[in-house]
């Protein structure tokens, strides 16, 4: 199944290579992969959500519809702020690791810096009670991303 949600990925964002926005209908993206509407709904919640840099619209019915939004932002500050705002108090790895990919993505932190975050906040690296671990964790991700944005407008 991962194969699958991997090319329903794959195609929705070749789709969107150099827009905002698109709209698809996803019977026909079901039809077009031989697969159920739920796989479709599965991979926009998992793929395409607000920590990977995207908001989906949906309508459902006859002419029901998925719109999916780049989440565009005008400089470094308010995208800076966005994610601080997004990680809050607590955040959970699959999220934070979200984020990761999506700053890498858009070239503000290198492969190298990704994986080094990503050992920074993974389960094994905090050794706390399940309870502490995502506030620790919200914690120094918000410290590593704002360091990632200084070290970006740098130019570094």
């Amino acid at each position: 199944m991962a194969q699958l949600s991997d090319s329903i990925e794959r195609f929705i964002k070749d789709l969107m290579d150099e827009e905002i926005q698109i709209e698809l209908k996803r019977n026909e993206l079901a039809q077009h992969f031989g697969c159920a509407p739920s796989q479709i709904n599965y991979v926009l919640a998992t793929r395409f959500s607000i920590d990977h840099g995207y908001v989906i619209e949906s309508r459902r019915g006859g002419g029901g519809y998925v719109r999916i939004v780049r989440i565009q932002r005008s400089n470094d500050e308010s995208a800076m702020s966005v994610l601080l705002n997004r990680i809050g108090n607590s955040i959970d790895e699959d999220s934070a690791a979200a984020i990761i990919m999506q700053l890498l993505e858009r070239k503000i932190i290198t492969i190298r810096e990704a994986k080094l975050m990503r050992a920074a906040i993974s389960q094994n690296a905090l050794a706390l009670p399940v309870s502490t671990k995502d506030v620790l964790r919200a914690a120094i991700f918000r410290n590593m991303i704002s360091q990632a944005f200084v070290n970006h407008q740098k130019g570094e």
